[in-house]
């Protein structure tokens, strides 16, 4: 553990890459432990290599699965001793729009991560925040705000807005926060044409440090970040 009473212990799912990534980056750089976690272990092995085992632990899982994303709390509690948030940031998308033309198992899949991975991933970590009247930190993105044609993956995002929301009135009877991001389009990996309109990872990962950051007596509920252009 760090001797600085300030530092936290953070949890990233997703921590692969982009928004993620760009997290694990700026939390260690701010003094804080990191535990990441996504499916590919190699990138997150080269990402805590990176940055130091000391600080960062790396611990592959799927999170919609939710004896994974145990697993991982418990890995995370072994090697620091507590945990103060937790970004519930994995997250994923559809090749085909709409519903007509959509694929049923293309839904699923994403359901499976959207929905699924961030209930689990409250579930599996609860627990252990309450024990630091914790912080637990939702990406949900604008398209959960807004209506968008046939769109499912906008659905999956409406739910993470609605859990955020709700978690955040839970977490507050034993005085923890729940914090939800909804950002507008993101460069990263999830697009394939990169544009310069569009939010850098890094912006976003300044929001969430913006959020952990907080003095005591804000409770950041919602951060909304739009491309300027």
């Amino acid at each position: 553990m760090s001797n600085d009473k300030n530092a936290k212990v953070v949890l990233i799912t997703g921590a692969s890459s982009g928004i993620g990534a760009a997290t694990v980056q700026k939390v260690v750089a701010a003094g804080h432990q990191a535990v990441i976690t996504a499916r590919s272990a190699d990138k997150l092995n080269d990402l805590a290599d990176r940055l130091g085992t000391d600080k960062v632990l790396a611990v592959t899982a799927d999170v919609s699965k939710l004896a994974e994303i145990s697993h991982v709390v418990q890995k995370a509690i072994d090697k620091f001793g507590r945990l103060d948030v937790v970004f519930a940031n994995a997250g994923t998308g559809v090749n085909t729009a709409g519903i007509a033309d959509g694929d049923p198992s293309e839904w699923q899949t994403m359901l499976d991560v959207n929905v699924n991975g961030l209930l689990f991933t409250a579930k599996a970590s609860l627990p252990a925040l309450k024990k630091t009247q914790g912080h637990f930190i939702v990406t949900s993105s604008v398209a959960g705000k807004i209506t968008l044609q046939g769109s499912v993956y906008g659905a999956s995002k409406w739910f993470a807005y609605g859990f955020g929301q709700n978690l955040a009135a839970e977490m507050k009877q034993w005085n923890g926060r729940c914090t939800t991001i909804c950002p507008g389009m993101v460069n990263t990996p999830f697009f394939d044409e990169a544009k310069p309109d569009k939010l850098q990872p890094e912006d976003i990962a300044d929001a969430v440090m913006f959020a952990i950051s907080a003095n005591p007596r804000c409770d950041v509920r919602e951060i909304t970040l739009m491309p300027a252009n």
